[in-house]
């Protein structure tokens, strides 16, 4: 027998070929078709499922508070002394430098007692922003750390005290875990930022729109934050959440000044009431 005879036809290979590369084929398809469910059920869980267990535990947290606040007299053992520091009249918001008005940006501050850290993990006082809408309301926890900002916003340990002198920062996610900061963009020159420890209001109002940074950028929660404008020592807020929306390469980050305190007793802000 020669050899060309012992040759396998090309006929009889062709149909074996072909069923390797189907299914092959199928295989890949079948892959990338579970993939695509596993990662739709995955954007699922993050908008979600995630979204309704925060909101669920930023109102556990807000209950949790006012129930406290509504047990006996919230007072502020910590609150920096001097006439800076006095509340507002009537509530009103009193010009730079008058009786009673809060320092305007830059401004000395007057004569401060030492601070307490707030207790970690815990909340400790609920923001308003009109700006986000008139229901929007999120406790504020201590710490920055992934539980925390699960069941609201974080203040990061060691920047200032709520009201007092230095700089009050807080984070919040932008999107997943309730979306708090969703809205970030949004923020104006002159917007309110609205907090109460259950004793006192105070009224923050923004200086900037929002500002573009690295997440390396601590400078922006100095006292006397970075980039910020402000000159010198004073009471400022300071907030972030990162850029862009569905990614964290940036952080946003606004800041603001004590413009308006009031005693809870005298009821609601104006930032909240108008």
């Amino acid at each position: 027998m020669s050899l060309l005879s012992r040759r396998p036809s090309r006929g009889r290979m062709a149909p074996r070929g072909r069923t390797v590369v189907r299914w092959t084929v199928r295989t890949l398809s079948e892959v990338c078709v579970t993939t695509g469910a596993l990662l739709l059920l995955f954007v699922g869980y993050l908008v979600f499922w995630t979204g309704l267990q925060a909101d669920s535990a930023m109102d556990g947290e807000i209950d949790r508070l006012r129930q406290r606040w509504s047990a006996g007299p919230t007072t502020a053992p910590d609150a920096e002394p001097g006439p800076d520091s006095r509340p507002i009249p009537g509530g009103s918001t009193a010009s730079p430098g008058s009786p009673g008005s809060p320092p305007s940006p830059g401004s000395p501050p007057g004569p401060s007692a030492p601070s307490r850290r707030y207790e970690p993990g815990a909340s400790f006082a609920v923001m308003y922003i009109p700006r986000f809408g008139a229901d929007w309301a999120k406790p504020v926890l201590e710490g920055t750390a992934t539980d925390d900002l699960k069941r609201g916003l974080g203040h990061y340990d060691r920047t200032g005290r709520l009201g007092g002198t230095g700089n009050f920062a807080v984070a919040g996610h932008r999107r997943t875990y309730g979306d708090p900061f969703k809205d970030f963009p949004r923020l104006r020159p002159g917007d309110a930022v609205v907090l109460t420890d259950g004793a006192t209001w105070f009224t923050y109002r923004i200086d900037k729109r929002p500002y573009t940074t690295l997440p390396g950028d601590i400078g922006v929660i100095d006292p006397i934050p970075r980039k910020s404008g402000f000159t010198g020592p004073g009471r400022y807020l300071t907030l972030t959440t990162c850029e862009p929306e569905w990614g964290h390469s940036h952080r946003l980050v606004v800041w603001a000044h004590l413009d308006a305190t009031q005693p809870v007793s005298q009821g609601r802000p104006p930032a909240l009431t108008g």
